[in-house]
């Protein structure tokens, strides 16, 4: 259940960034970078925590 959690949050930031960057392009970069820097903080944030709690694979094969 936690892993489904951070995944779901990792793609929603993801999601974020993107429509952060494309708000900065359409004002022409006059707007802050922070728009997309930020959700994209989170998204490697979550992506990170998601990639350390996932089982790993079988090994011993």
């Amino acid at each position: 259940m936690k892993e489904k959690i951070l995944l779901v949050l990792t793609i929603i930031f993801i999601a974020a960034t993107f429509f952060g960057s494309t708000y900065v392009l359409i004002n022409h970069g006059t707007v802050s970078a922070g728009y997309a820097v930020v959700p994209m903080v989170f998204a490697l944030a979550f992506g990170t925590w998601y990639r350390q709690t996932k089982k790993p694979y079988d090994t011993d094969k």
